[in-house]
């Protein structure tokens, strides 16, 4: 895969001292940015040229206020039955999430027919259709609520650095349900980085971890009811939440119909399992044939 002149030996220094090289994942073999050509649903020809630029985009005030409140009241009883669950875990932490740290709640359309239906909001089924195509499920989402005063960061990561889909290329909707601010841990980005496709990630006590460059970063900071819009590419990342309010976010991803994960360890060799990103209950279709599917009554 081609290297842009200058970033060949550019390295972070990770904590612990670890130096963390830009260089592809070892499955990411010769990927290729495809170009966005329309025709539109929800983006403008501009909009579309800044994602393949730069690998995201913000559509302010997407969700109209009782849109919010409904989202809202869906998600935070799910919420407080996970921090009640991660409360009863040694230390208070399980992978990335932690009492002390996010709260994450995932596959939360298994038990709310009201956030089943909003993960075919027409916004976010047609920036499916501008963005991934004419086919497409639901791939995961979840709930990220940052407590007051937390304690750690979220590390600088690809989407696609966790679970390793083919095709790379899947789309995130990162929904902010409180005003996300640098004070209480709004994304930042990297842009451009997408375009060379998944990078290698190390695992660390904090999550996975790729290159970060803090010269580069791009803030995000975003009203409630606003709607980052970014690549499984994309590097990013979160700051601790300063401030004295928690920080609530709903992440919805999709991905084309068909994708798969490559399951395995890519530092000991290839994969050793594909599993079909299909199952019923959470990875719905959400277009087909370029036409919304509707939810079940």
């Amino acid at each position: 895969m081609a290297t842009a002149p200058g970033d060949t030996h550019r390295t972070q220094t990770a904590p612990g001292g670890a130096a963390v090289p830009l260089e592809p994942h070892p499955w990411n073999g010769g990927f290729r940015w495809s170009e966005h050509r329309g025709p539109w649903r929800a983006l403008t020809p501009a909009q579309a040229g800044a994602f393949d630029r730069d690998g995201h985009l913000l559509l302010e005030g997407a969700l109209a206020r009782e849109e919010l409140e409904e989202l809202r009241a869906a998600l935070d009883p799910l919420v407080e039955e996970a921090r009640g669950f991660l409360r009863k875990v040694p230390g208070g932490r399980l992978g990335v999430a932690g009492v002390d740290t996010q709260i994450v709640a995932p596959h939360l359309v298994r038990r709310s027919g009201a956030l089943r239906r909003f993960a075919r909001h027409p916004l976010l089924v047609d920036l499916c259709h501008d963005l991934l195509g004419p086919d497409v499920r639901l791939y995961w989402e979840q709930a990220v609520v940052k407590p007051p005063h937390s304690a750690e960061p979220v590390l600088w990561h690809q989407d696609n650095g966790y679970t390793y889909l083919e095709p790379q290329a899947y789309l995130t909707c990162w929904i902010a349900l409180d005003d996300a601010t640098p004070e209480n841990g709004c994304l930042r980005l990297l842009p451009g980085l997408h375009r060379r496709g998944t990078l290698r990630h190390r695992a660390t006590p904090l999550g996975f971890e790729c290159f970060g460059d803090p010269d580069r970063e791009v803030a995000v900071p975003m009203r409630a009811g606003s709607v980052a819009v970014f690549s499984s590419l994309t590097p990013h990342r979160t700051g601790r939440n300063r401030s004295a309010a928690p920080r609530r976010a709903y992440i919805v991803q999709y991905a084309p119909d068909g994708a798969v994960a490559l399951l395995g360890d890519p530092e000991q060799g290839p994969p050793v399992r594909r599993v079909a990103q299909a199952d019923p209950e959470r990875q719905f279709p959400v277009l087909r044939g370029g036409r919304r599917v509707p939810a079940p009554d």
